[in-house]
Parts: C-alpha cells; sequence; structure tokens
C-alpha cells in the first residue's frame, strides 16, 4: 500500500487510496495507510477526521482501533484504550498496543501480562511476538527472553505488518524463526529511541 505514496506524491496517493476504499468498502488496511499518508505529509488535522470516518465505517476494526490509540495525544491514549478494549476485547493488535502504553509507563507486571494475552489470543502474529520479545530485552530477564524466543520459534508466526515486511525482505531470505524475531524486535526498539 505504501509504496506509491513516495513516488507519486501525497495528492496522487491520496486519490488512490481513496479509489481503492471506494471500490473495497470497509477495508482497514486502506484506511489506515491513508491516515499514514496524511500524518506523513504533516496533515494532522486530516488524518484525525480520516480516523473519525474510519472508525465510523468499520468500528469494530482492530487494526483501526489499535492504529487510533497508538497515534492519540497521550493525555487521551488511556480513554482511547479502554473504549477500544470494549469494542475489541479479543483482538491481538488492540491488546498490543494497550500493553505498549504500559511498557511506555514501565508498569512491566502489567505490560508483560497484556503481551503475553496478545500472543495467545493469536500466536500466528508476529508483531506481537516481536514486541512481547523487544520488551523483555528492555525490561526482562536472560531467561524470560530465552523462553520468549522458544515460545516463538515453536508458534512460527506468519502474520504481522511489521513481522512481514522484515521477514519478507531480500536481505532476510532463509533466515531463522528466531533470527526474524531478533530482527523485527531490534527494528521495534530503534523505532522506539527515535521517538
Amino acid at each position: 500500500y505504501g509504496v506509491g505514496s513516495a513516488s507519486a506524491g501525497v495528492t496522487k496517493a491520496r486519490s488512490l487510496l481513496e479509489l481503492a476504499r471506494l471500490k473495497n468498502q470497509k477495508n482497514p488496511e486502506l484506511w489506515v495507510e491513508a491516515i499514514r499518508l496524511e500524518r506523513r505529509a504533516g496533515n494532522d488535522k486530516l488524518a484525525i477526521s480520516l480516523m473519525a470516518r474510519a472508525l465510523q465505517e468499520i468500528p469494530l476494526s482492530g487494526l483501526l482501533l489499535a492504529e487510533n490509540i497508538t497515534t492519540s495525544p497521550r493525555v487521551e491514549q488511556k480513554s482511547k484504550s479502554a473504549a477500544a478494549i470494549k469494542k475489541c476485547p479479543d483482538d491481538p493488535r488492540v491488546i498490543t498496543a494497550v500493553a505498549s502504553l504500559f511498557a511506555a509507563e514501565r508498569k512491566n507486571d502489567k505490560a508483560r501480562k497484556w503481551f503475553e494475552r496478545a500472543v495467545v489470543l493469536d500466536p500466528d502474529m508476529g508483531d506481537s511476538w516481536a514486541k512481547l520479545y523487544a520488551f523483555e530485552l528492555d525490561a526482562g530477564t536472560k531467561d524470560t527472553q530465552e523462553k520468549v524466543k522458544k515460545r516463538c520459534i515453536s508458534a512460527e508466526p506468519t502474520h504481522g505488518e511489521l513481522w512481514c515486511k522484515i521477514v519478507k525482505s531480500m536481505s532476510n531470505r532463509g533466515k531463522t524463526v528466531a533470527q526474524n524475531l531478533d530482527a523485527v524486535a531490534q527494528s521495534l526498539r530503534d523505532k522506539m529511541r527515535l521517538n
């Protein structure tokens, strides 16, 4: 989805995403990409407006709710996460977003519990495993890190936005699940340092 936005310009990307949303209604990935495009272009007000429209059209989308939690201002994140949990109590993306909030507040026990809940809900979601592992690298012991890595290897995750992006890149072809977990977790940690 994000490939055209860099080369064709924001206006062209915006119109393509609008056409795609008209033809593929109720597609949360297209809404999220449109929202991210506006944020990258510096149009935060338009991004907020698009998010509101998206949540009206697809109120039970875990992807949209998780994006809403992570991109909201800090003071709104708690209330948005509570609302998201009420709407989608079993969506691993929402649970992972809430766990990330706890991790950012250094509430490590709560964060660990919520990350664990996310990987139990959907063991195939690589992003949840990577976020749990990155959390354990920062706040856990060697023992907990190894346990998470072993459980991830046995789960063999294949889904997740960041997971697929990194695992399917040519430089990571043929790597093991453990090596991929390390790569995705490192990418997450690097991204956190930049913010």
